[in-house]
């Protein structure tokens, strides 16, 4: 690979929504997936996902870097087959604050 080739990398994300739930995603820029998620709150755009059509995305609380979209995909799913409790452990949030 070439100084100037560029390697994109993905990213699995989790958001924490204002009610307190984690959503899960990928993306190859994590800050712009955000303000997407919150365009589709305020009914700017249908960009982000539908999850937070109806739920305020408040912040990134978690993300893991992956060199392709497949092991970022297959991370993802991993992450969604968890349970909230331990998603939230993953995090670093403590159990009894939920």
């Amino acid at each position: 690979m070439s100084d100037e080739q560029q390697v994109t990398f993905w990213f699995v994300y989790m958001i924490r929504a204002e009610n307190r739930a984690l959503y899960t995603g990928i993306a190859t820029d994590v800050e712009r997936r955000f303000k997407e998620h919150l365009d589709v709150f305020y009914g700017r755009s249908n960009k982000g996902a539908k999850y937070f059509r109806g739920r305020k995305p408040l912040e990134v609380v978690y993300r893991e870097q992956y060199v392709s979209r497949s092991e970022a995909s297959g991370r993802e799913y991993q992450l969604k087959k968890m349970s909230a409790r331990a998603k939230r452990a993953l995090i670093g949030e403590s159990i009894s604050t939920v």
